[in-house]
């Protein structure tokens, strides 16, 4: 259910279980973490899923019995944001739940018009994890992020980009978008690259 490709430097990493909205159970995560650990390699990494809904945080059923509050959330955003090479949030469709967690940590965030964004842990019950608020914040302020997590608001697309949340909206292809924006990362030297993003963090 997670799918891997690579191709000189270029990782595609796709969420593929489209008919449970790309929910993500314990197994998946484990998978992903397993990926981005093994990628400090990789120039370029892009996240996408398939089908209409990018993902919609954990498997219902799982995140009853404890997957809500695991501490692979954690690992998977924390690993995302320490790697050396360009990460994007290719995004097919609605983000939800803890699955934010690993898009807030990617470097940029594209987006297709009709994606919808959404983080609702307090009407759940739950905490969210303990990186998300401040990568959030850092990206759309204090405020924006309580209307967020607090107002439980489901923000459109364009609201979303209007805030900063994603960087681009792509009415296409957002798979081939990210790639474009990936070419000169690809063609320039990696301590290069690794140098910029460094300056930026």
């Amino acid at each position: 259910m997670i799918e891997l490709e690579k191709d000189n430097g270029l990782w595609v990493v796709t969420i593929n279980r489209p008919d449970k909205a790309n929910s993500l159970t314990a197994g998946m995560l484990e998978q992903l973490c397993e990926i981005y650990e093994g990628a400090a390699e990789a120039r370029v990494v892009i996240l996408t899923g398939t089908g209409k809904v990018f993902s919609a945080g954990a498997d219902l059923d799982e995140a009853r019995a404890g997957l809500a509050t695991s501490p692979l959330w954690e690992r998977l955003s924390g690993t995302v944001a320490a790697l050396p090479g360009l990460t994007i949030a290719a995004l097919n469709g609605t983000l939800a739940g803890g699955a934010n967690g690993m898009v807030l940590a990617c470097d940029i965030r594209l987006a297709v018009p009709g994606a919808k964004f959404f983080y609702p842990v307090m009407k759940l019950g739950y905490l969210p994890q303990p990186s998300d608020p401040g990568r959030m914040a850092a990206l759309i302020g204090p405020s924006r992020t309580k209307l967020i997590l607090m107002g439980g608001q489901k923000i459109p697309a364009e609201e979303a980009l209007a805030f900063g949340l994603v960087d681009r909206l792509i009415d296409g292809d957002v798979v081939a978008a990210a790639k474009e924006i990936a070419t000169d990362t690809l063609a320039a030297k990696p301590e290069i690259a690794a140098g910029i993003k460094a300056l930026c963090n």
